[in-house]
C-alpha cells in the first residue's frame, strides 16, 4: 500500500468530519417551549416540548437565594424530576431547559428557555388524601375518622420522610364531610389534626369523605376528595368486623386440628390394642 495513500486519507476523513460537525452545531437547536411545573404534594415535575431529534436537553433550577443546580443532564426526555432542588419551600425558583449537544466543542452557548416563577409552598397542589382508618364508639354515640398525612420528597436528618402537616405546620387541614346512608342531607366537621369526630345517631349507617385544605391560599386551597367510605348498617366497625371474622376463622382452625389430632390419636390407640390381640401366646 502507498505511504502516501493513509496521510491522505486521514486528512479527507478529518476535513470531511469537521465540515459534518460544523453543519451540525450550525443548525438552529430548537428551544423548549410550553415549560410547565407539575408538583402535587411537593413532589416537582418539570415538562416541556418538543421531543428532541438532534440535540439533548439539560435542566436547571435557581432560586432567589440559591445559585444555579443542574439536573436530567443530557436528557432525550421532555420532563424532569427536580423535587430535590426545592426543598426550601418557601423560595422562588425559575427553570432554564437548555438545548444542547453533548461533547460540542463548536458552540459557546447552547440556547435556552426560562420558566415562569415557582413557589411550592403557595403552588404545589394537594394530592388526594386517604382514611386510614374509623372506629364507631356504640356506648358515646361518636364515629373517630383518622387521615393518613401524605408524605413529600423531603426528609429529616433521621431519613424519615415528611409529610405535608409537617410542611404546612398549622396552616393545614382537614374537613369531613359525612351523611346518613338513607340521607342526602351532608355536613362537615374540620379538624387541625388527623383525627375527626362526630356525633353519630345508634343503629345508622353513615358515609363520609375528607378533603385536605390549606387555609392561607386564595387559589389552588382544596385537595380532591378522599374515596367515600360508608360504616355498616348495623353501626360496627367495618374495621373491626374483619379483626372479628379473622379471629372466629382461626378459632374454628384451632378446633379442627384439636379434632383431628384427637380421631388420630384414638385410630393409633384402636390399632394398637388390635394388633395386641392377633399375636399367638407363646408355647408353654
Amino acid at each position: 500500500m502507498n505511504t502516501l495513500y493513509l496521510p491522505l486519507h486521514f486528512l479527507l476523513c478529518s476535513a470531511l468530519c469537521f465540515q459534518w460537525t460544523a453543519a451540525l452545531d450550525s443548525k438552529e437547536l430548537k428551544t423548549a417551549v410550553n415549560i410547565i411545573w407539575s408538583s402535587v404534594n411537593f413532589k416537582t415535575i418539570l415538562e416541556w416540548e418538543p421531543t428532541p431529534v438532534n440535540h439533548t436537553y439539560s435542566v436547571d433550577v435557581s432560586g432567589e437565594y440559591s445559585d444555579w443546580k443542574t439536573k436530567c443532564f443530557y436528557t432525550k426526555e421532555t420532563e424532569c424530576d427536580v423535587s430535590n432542588l426545592l426543598e426550601d419551600v418557601n423560595d422562588t425558583y425559575t427553570a432554564r431547559i437548555i438545548s444542547n449537544v453533548k461533547d460540542s466543542e463548536h458552540i459557546e452557548e447552547f440556547p435556552y428557555a426560562d420558566s415562569v416563577p415557582f413557589t411550592p409552598y403557595k403552588q404545589t397542589k394537594l394530592g388526594k388524601p386517604v382514611i386510614e382508618q374509623f372506629e364507631l364508639d356504640k356506648e358515646s354515640g361518636k364515629l373517630h375518622v383518622f387521615v393518613k398525612d401524605a408524605v413529600t420528597p423531603f426528609a429529616f436528618p433521621n431519613n424519615t420522610f415528611k409529610t405535608v402537616r409537617d410542611i404546612f405546620q398549622s396552616d393545614f387541614m382537614y374537613t369531613l364531610f359525612y351523611r346518613k346512608a338513607s340521607s342526602t342531607g351532608r355536613k362537615q366537621a374540620t379538624s387541625g389534626t388527623n383525627e375527626i369526630v362526630i356525633n353519630v345517631d345508634k343503629g345508622e349507617s353513615y358515609c363520609f369523605y375528607v378533603r385536605a385544605t390549606i387555609p392561607s391560599r386564595k387559589v389552588d386551597r382544596d385537595s380532591p376528595n378522599s374515596a367515600e367510605i360508608c360504616t355498616p348498617s348495623n353501626g360496627s366497625n367495618e374495621f373491626n368486623l374483619s379483626i372479628l371474622v379473622a379471629v372466629i376463622t382461626a378459632v374454628v382452625l384451632i378446633v379442627v386440628i384439636i379434632i383431628m389430632s384427637v380421631i388420630i390419636c384414638k385410630c393409633r390407640k384402636a390399632k394398637a390394642e388390635k394388633s395386641k390381640e392377633t399375636v399367638p401366646l407363646n408355647k408353654v
